[in-house]
C-alpha cells in the first residue's frame, strides 16, 4: 500500500538535507512553469456527472457560470487532471485537495470555541503538497480579480498567500511534533492580529457563526406534521424529501455510524430518535451528489441535524493519478472506503474535528431499479459555521486573509512526517513564491478560457443549466 514518502521519526538534522536535494528534482523557479494543456475542461465534468443525481446536474452548472471563480470551485478534478504530469518535487503529505481559499471557515470545537481552519475534505488525500499550495493560490487569483482588484494588488495577495504558507511551515519546523499538533487558532488569536477594516468583518462572521445551531436551524427548515412530529420542511429544489432509503435502511445505516463514533459520542447518540430525512443540495462541485440533513430529536425534544454526504473517490486518485494511500501508522482496512478517507483526511489536517464524524456506507437507488454501494460520510449540520465573506474586504485585508488561509494550510501540511523537507527545499527567500504567483496568474488565465468554454457548452445545448438557484 502506498504512503508518505519518508518514514516517520526521521530525525531533523537528517531530514534537512532530503528537502535541499529535492530542489535538484525541482527547482524552486522552476515551479513556475506552466506546460501547454490540450484537454477538454466539459468532458472531465460529464463523466463526474455520471454517477450523479440527472435532475440536480443544471444546478451545478448553473452554480459554475455566476463567475469563473465559482467555476474554479467546481472544478478540483479538472486542475488534478493539469497537475497529474506537470512537474513537482514528488514529496507527499497529506492533502486536502480542493485547498481554495472559500474552503475555510469557522466552525465550532468540541469545547465551543470558535475556530478558523480548513473546512472541505471531499477530495482529501496523500499527494504531492505542491498541488494544495497552487491551487490555494490560483484561487486568489481568481477571487481577486473577481473583485476588480489591479494585477498587482492580485500578485501581492497571492505573494502573501504563499509566503504564509513558508514561514509557518518554518515555525513548526521549530515546534515539537506535540507542539504542532495541539496548535490551533481561535478568533480571539485572529482579532489580536486583523487590522481595524478586517476586524469589523471578523466579528461580523463570527456573530453569524455563533446563531449557525441546530436549535435555530428547527424553526427555520422544520414544520409540524398532522400528528405532531417534527419533520424537515420541502424547499425545492434545494431541500426536497426523497425515498432513496427505507426506515430498516436508515437503521441499519445508523448503527454502522455508531461503530465508527468514539463511545461517549455514539452513547450521545443513542438518546436521539430519527425522525426525518431530506436531500439537501449544498456546494458547487458537490452538487448532484447524495447529500441527506437528517433530524434526530432528544427526549426533551432538542434537535441535532446531521449532514450525511455522499464520499466519492478523491480528484486526487481519479484525475490526478495518484494511488490510494494512508499516512504511516494509520491502518489501511477501511481504505476502499470513501467516507472513512474523508473523516481520517478531516481529523489529521484540523486542529480540532467536528465529535460527529463518522462514516457508512449504503446502498442507494438507480434509475433501472437497481442499487449501487455508496460511501456516505456523516457530519453536524450547521454547528457554529461560517465563513469570511471575501467581496467585502479592501485589497489589504483580501491580502492578509490569503496570508493567513497559506498558514493554516502549512499547518495542516505539517501534521504529515518531517516539515523540515519542505522546510529546507523552500528556504528563506521569496523564490518559492514568486514561482507560484507568476505560476497561479498563468492558470488562472486557462481558468477564465475554460470558463468561456463551459458558456459555449451550456449555449450551444452540450450542458443543462439551471441559473439562480
Amino acid at each position: 500500500m502506498a504512503s508518505l514518502s519518508f518514514p516517520p521519526g526521521l530525525p531533523v538534522a537528517e531530514a534537512r538535507p532530503l528537502g535541499r536535494g529535492l530542489r535538484s528534482t525541482l527547482r524552486r523557479r522552476d515551479q513556475a512553469e506552466l506546460r501547454p494543456l490540450d484537454r477538454d475542461p466539459v468532458a472531465i465534468l460529464e463523466s463526474q456527472h455520471a454517477t450523479r443525481l440527472t435532475h440536480l446536474v443544471p444546478i451545478r452548472i448553473g452554480r459554475m457560470l455566476q463567475s469563473p471563480f465559482a467555476y474554479y470551485r467546481g472544478t478540483a478534478a479538472v486542475m488534478a487532471a493539469d497537475l497529474a504530469d506537470a512537474p513537482r518535487t514528488d514529496h507527499h503529505v497529506v492533502i486536502c485537495g480542493d485547498a481554495h481559499i472559500a474552503n475555510f471557515g469557522l466552525f465550532a470545537s468540541p469545547e465551543r470555541r470558535v475556530l478558523f481552519d480548513l473546512n472541505d475534505f471531499d477530495e482529501v488525500s496523500v499527494g504531492p503538497w505542491e498541488w494544495d499550495v497552487k491551487r490555494m493560490a490560483t484561487s486568489v487569483v481568481l477571487a481577486g480579480r473577481g473583485m476588480g482588484m489591479s494585477e498587482a494588488e492580485v500578485a501581492e495577495a497571492t505573494r502573501q498567500s504563499v509566503s504564509g504558507y513558508r514561514q509557518v511551515i518554518a515555525g513548526m519546523t521549530e515546534r515539537s511534533v506535540l507542539e504542532r499538533y495541539f496548535f490551533q487558532v481561535e478568533t480571539d488569536w485572529l482579532k489580536a492580529q486583523a487590522s481595524a477594516e478586517a476586524l469589523k468583518v471578523l466579528r461580523r462572521t463570527v456573530k453569524g457563526a455563533t446563531r449557525r445551531t441546530s436549535e435555530r436551524a428547527l424553526d427555520r427548515i422544520t414544520t409540524t406534521d398532522a400528528g405532531g412530529t417534527r419533520i424537515i420542511d420541502d424547499q425545492p429544489p434545494l431541500m426536497t424529501h426523497i425515498d432513496h432509503f427505507t426506515v430498516p435502511e436508515l437503521v441499519d445505516l445508523g448503527t454502522q455510524y455508531l461503530r465508527t463514533l468514539r463511545a461517549d459520542v455514539a452513547l450521545l447518540v443513542v438518546q436521539l430518535r430519527l425522525t426525518d430525512y431530506a436531500l439537501r443540495v449544498v456546494g458547487v462541485g458537490s452538487v448532484g451528489t447524495r447529500c441527506y440533513i437528517v433530524l434526530l430529536l432528544g427526549p426533551a425534544g432538542e434537535p441535532l441535524f446531521l449532514q450525511v454526504k455522499e464520499a466519492e473517490r478523491s480528484v486526487v486518485q481519479t484525475y490526478g493519478g495518484m494511488p490510494p494511500a494512508v499516512p504511516p501508522g494509520i491502518h489501511d482496512r477501511d481504505l476502499g472506503r470513501q467516507g472513512y478517507r474523508v473523516v481520517t483526511g478531516q481529523r489529521i489536517l484540523q486542529a480540532q474535528s467536528d465529535p460527529f464524524l463518522g462514516w457508512v456506507t449504503g446502498a442507494t437507488p438507480e434509475p433501472d431499479g437497481d442499487h449501487r454501494p455508496v460511501d456516505f460520510y456523516w457530519r453536524q449540520f450547521r454547528d457554529m459555521k461560517g465563513s469570511v465573506d471575501i467581496a467585502t474586504l479592501r485589497p489589504p485585508e483580501f491580502a492578509q486573509y490569503a496570508g493567513l488561509c497559506g498558514a493554516l494550510l502549512a499547518r495542516a501540511h505539517s501534521q504529515s512526517p518531517h516539515p523540515a523537507i519542505l522546510d529546507a527545499y523552500l528556504g528563506r527567500s521569496d523564490a518559492f513564491a514568486q514561482a507560484i504567483v507568476a505560476w497561479s496568474s498563468r492558470y488562472a488565465d486557462q481558468v477564465e478560457r475554460d470558463f468561456a468554454v463551459l458558456e459555449h457548452a451550456v449555449a450551444s445545448g452540450r450542458l443543462p443549466a439551471e441559473r439562480g438557484v
